[in-house]
C-alpha cells in the first residue's frame, strides 16, 4: 500500500513526487516510458525554459486558457518558489528577454538530473516502462491503480500527471482524459495551440516565400467582420506549407477558435512587416526617400526597409516594377505599397494537427477542481496536475511554471490529506 502514487514523469509529475516525497510519505512515481522528464529535456530547444520571472499578473496574461484558475494556486507556490527550488538542487538560472529563466549551464538535462537526484534522496520509488490502464475507485474515493499487466496497486492517493496529447514522441498521448471522465469530470475540447498554420494561398503552394523571417513583424488574427482579434509582435516565418515562428505560434489557438465560430471557414491574418507607421506615414515615408534619389531603381532605395525577399514580393504585388526609379514612382503605386507593408492580408486554413503542436488546449476542466489543492471534486484523493489539466500558456516558460505549481501543490496536498 502506497501512500502517494504520481502517474507520469514529467515536469509536474517529477514535481509533484517530490512534493509528496517532502512530506515523508510513501511515494511511487510510475512512468510508461523508460526515460523521466522528456519534455523538459527538449524544452526551450533543449536548454529548459525552466519558469518565467515576470510579475504574476504579467505570467497570467501569458496562459490565454483559464490562466486566471492559477490565482489561487500561485499564492500557495509560484515563480519565485520554483527558482528558490532549483537554486537550492544546485541549479544556478540566469534571466533572459521577456523573464524567461534557464539553467546558467544552457543544458536541459541538469534540471532533469537534479529532480531525480532528489527522487532518490527522498526514497520516492520509481516504476519506468510502467502502464497504467486504469484508476481503481469506488462511489466515494480512489483506491488506487490497475496497470497494463493486470497488477493492482493499492494507494491512499493518486496524483493524474500525464500530460496532454501534444508532443506524443515525449509520451503525452491523452491516456488521462478517459481516467478523468471514469472519475465524473468533464473534459472539455482538445485542440493545437502554440502550432504553425496551413494556408493554401499560390504564394505558399509555389514556395516562393518559403524560408523567408520577418524579424517583429505584427501578426493579427481578424474576425469575420475584418476586426483585430489579437495581435502579436514578434518573428514569423514562412514555410512551405504557412507559416510557423514565435508570433503565429501565438496567433494559432485563436485561429483555432474563429475557426470553431465561423464553421470551419479560412482565417484572414494581417502581417505589418513594417512597423510603427500607418497607410498614411509609410505612404509618406516611401515617397520621400523615393524624391531623395529619384534616379536610383526604387528596389534599391528601399532597401533595408523590410527584407529584400519581402520587398520584392510586395512590389509587384503593387504592380511596381523593380527596375522604375524614385523618379517614375506613381502615388497610386506608393500608396498600394505602402497598404500592403503596414497590413498585407492572407488567409490561413487551419493549424497543424495537435500531434505537432507544442501545447494541448483543453483538458480536464478546472471549474471541476480544488484550485488551492488540485484535488478533484469529484472523488476523494484524485488529484491533477500539469498539461491534462485545461489551462494553456503561450510558450517562454509559461506552461511549464503551470505545470510545477500544479505539481507541487497536487504532491504536498496528496501527501498531507493523509493521516
Amino acid at each position: 500500500m502506497y501512500d502517494v502514487i504520481v502517474i507520469g514523469g514529467g515536469p509536474s509529475g517529477l514535481m509533484a513526487a517530490i512534493a509528496a516525497g517532502t512530506e515523508n510519505k510513501k511515494v511511487l512515481l510510475v512512468e510508461k516510458g523508460h526515460k523521466l522528464g522528456r519534455k523538459l529535456a527538449i524544452s526551450g530547444g533543449g536548454r529548459c525554459n525552466v519558469t518565467n520571472r515576470l510579475p504574476i499578473d504579467e505570467i497570467i496574461k501569458h496562459i490565454p486558457g483559464n490562466g486566471r484558475f492559477l490565482y489561487s494556486p500561485f499564492s500557495v507556490y509560484n515563480n519565485e518558489n520554483i527558482i528558490s527550488f532549483f537554486e537550492n538542487l544546485g541549479v544556478s538560472l540566469k534571466e533572459e528577454d521577456h523573464g524567461r529563466m534557464f539553467p546558467v549551464s544552457n543544458r536541459a538535462q541538469d534540471v532533469v538530473e537534479a529532480m531525480l537526484r532528489e527522487l532518490a534522496r527522498l526514497q520516492v520509488e520509481i516504476r519506468q516502462d510502467t502502464t497504467v490502464a486504469k484508476l481503481l475507485m469506488d462511489a466515494e474515493r480512489i483506491r488506487g491503480v490497475r496497470l497494463k499487466d493486470g497488477t493492482d496497486l493499492q494507494a491512499k492517493a493518486v496524483v493524474v500527471a500525464v500530460g496532454g496529447k501534444a508532443v506524443p514522441q515525449t509520451g503525452s498521448t491523452g491516456d488521462g482524459y478517459p481516467w478523468a471522465e471514469q472519475a465524473g469530470h468533464t473534459v472539455t475540447d482538445l485542440y493545437p495551440t502554440e502550432v504553425p498554420l496551413i494556408s493554401n494561398e499560390t504564394f505558399i503552394k509555389s514556395k516562393e516565400l518559403q524560408g523567408l523571417a520577418l524579424r517583429d513583424a505584427e501578426v493579427s488574427v481578424l474576425n469575420k467582420k475584418g476586426k483585430t482579434i489579437i495581435t502579436h509582435k514578434m518573428d514569423m516565418l514562412f514555410t512551405h506549407f504557412g507559416l510557423s515562428g514565435p508570433a503565429i505560434l501565438r496567433c494559432s489557438q485563436f485561429v483555432v477558435k474563429e475557426m470553431k465560430k465561423n464553421g470551419g471557414k479560412p482565417v484572414r491574418i494581417r502581417i505589418a512587416g513594417l512597423t510603427g507607421y500607418n497607410a498614411e506615414s509609410a505612404f509618406q515615408y516611401l515617397l520621400s526617400l523615393a524624391k531623395t534619389e529619384p534616379k536610383k531603381a526604387l528596389k534599391n532605395i528601399w532597401k533595408g526597409i523590410v527584407p529584400e525577399r519581402w520587398l520584392i514580393f510586395l512590389m509587384e504585388k503593387a504592380n511596381i516594377d523593380d527596375s522604375l526609379t524614385g523618379a517614375e514612382l506613381s502615388s497610386e503605386a506608393a500608396r498600394h505599397l505602402a497598404n500592403e507593408l503596414v497590413g498585407f492580408e492572407m488567409l490561413v486554413n487551419g493549424t497543424q494537427p495537435l500531434e505537432k503542436a507544442f501545447v494541448t488546449g483543453g483538458g480536464v476542466s478546472v471549474k471541476e477542481i480544488e484550485p488551492k489543492t488540485m484535488a478533484s471534486k469529484k472523488k476523494i484523493g484524485l488529484y491533477f496536475c500539469g498539461e491534462v489539466l485545461d489551462i494553456h500558456g503561450y510558450t517562454g516558460g509559461y506552461n511549464i511554471t503551470s505545470a510545477l505549481v500544479t505539481g507541487r501543490i497536487a504532491g504536498m496536498s496528496a501527501a498531507s490529506s493523509i493521516d
